[in-house]
């Protein structure tokens, strides 16, 4: 008997939830349904306040990684579901899954990767994370870690990335000790709410961010939609979602090799490193 595959959740209407500062979660990975969650107390990471310890800096200097932006959302999703020894059920479920991978195919949900190449010469993916992105704004859904430092070094690229590209504001949804050793504060929801309608305000003239190059479906035509209550579509908003971080962490590859091209002690992940040692 054939599988049947979960109900995703309508993309504009994820989407719509993002932008009130709501989000969806599922009690564990078998559960078909979901709940919407608007957390009293949330967590952000300022992008100018992002914490570069010693040992991370020189991970980053000797690099150890490469680091790769929606090569393999799919793998990194899926590493994120899986269960894990030292955690309680994973939330995101199949519809989870499939609702998300639906939104990085309409462009509004990336990845970061970080890879290591083996004794034998395979590389493989070894952390990442992944999360939605609209405006100005990068809400971050889950990491991964298969050895030491590797989600640590793909926020790292992140908050770069977020930064070059004229991020204004990465949520993190709920604390925890690790994030916090990152940089995360907490902040009341109505705070939260107020800095999210501040960087999802229309672009300046000057402004040529993603609301420029809406996402396209496999016909080729431009997507936008939405969902009322009743489940009509409207003109809404996916169009330009998500573009933001691909444009800022192309930007940042690019300026990274003219920098390693300078001289042999310049690498990819030093530039990250200096990046990350300058406030906005």
């Amino acid at each position: 008997m054939a599988r049947e595959e979960p109900q995703i959740i309508p993309p504009e209407l994820l989407l719509r939830a993002y932008r009130a500062g709501i989000f969806p979660m599922a009690d564990s990975r078998d559960d078909p349904e979901i709940y919407w969650v608007e957390p009293k107390i949330r967590a952000i990471l300022p992008l100018n306040r992002f914490h570069l310890s010693h040992s991370l800096a020189r991970t980053l200097r000797r690099g150890r990684f490469r680091v790769t932006c929606n090569t393999a959302f799919d793998a990194v999703i899926d590493h994120c579901a899986a269960p894990r020894p030292d955690a309680e059920q994973s939330w995101i479920s199949a519809r989870i899954r499939e609702s998300y991978r639906e939104l990085h195919r309409l462009g509004a949900a990336h990845s970061i990767e970080t890879w290591i190449t083996d004794a034998d010469g395979e590389e493989r993916l070894v952390g990442g994370l992944y999360g939605v992105g609209f405006a100005r704004v990068f809400c971050g859904e889950s990491m991964f870690s298969r050895v030491s430092d590797a989600s640590k070094v793909a926020l790292a690229w992140l908050v770069a990335a977020l930064r070059m590209g004229g991020g204004e504001l990465l949520d993190c949804q709920f604390s925890t000790p690790h994030l916090e050793s990152l940089g995360t504060v907490e902040l009341p929801q109505g705070d939260y709410l107020a800095l999210l309608r501040h960087s999802i305000r229309p672009p300046e003239p000057d402004e040529t961010w993603a609301d420029a190059f809406p996402p396209r479906d496999d016909s080729g035509r431009t997507y936008s939609g939405g969902v009322s209550s009743a489940g009509a579509s409207s003109s809404v908003a996916l169009a330009g979602a998500g573009s933001l971080l691909p444009l800022g962490f192309a930007a940042l590859v690019d300026a990274a090799a003219e920098d390693a091209a300078t001289g042999p002690s310049s690498s990819p992940g030093n530039f990250i490193a200096q990046s990350l040692t300058q406030t906005s």
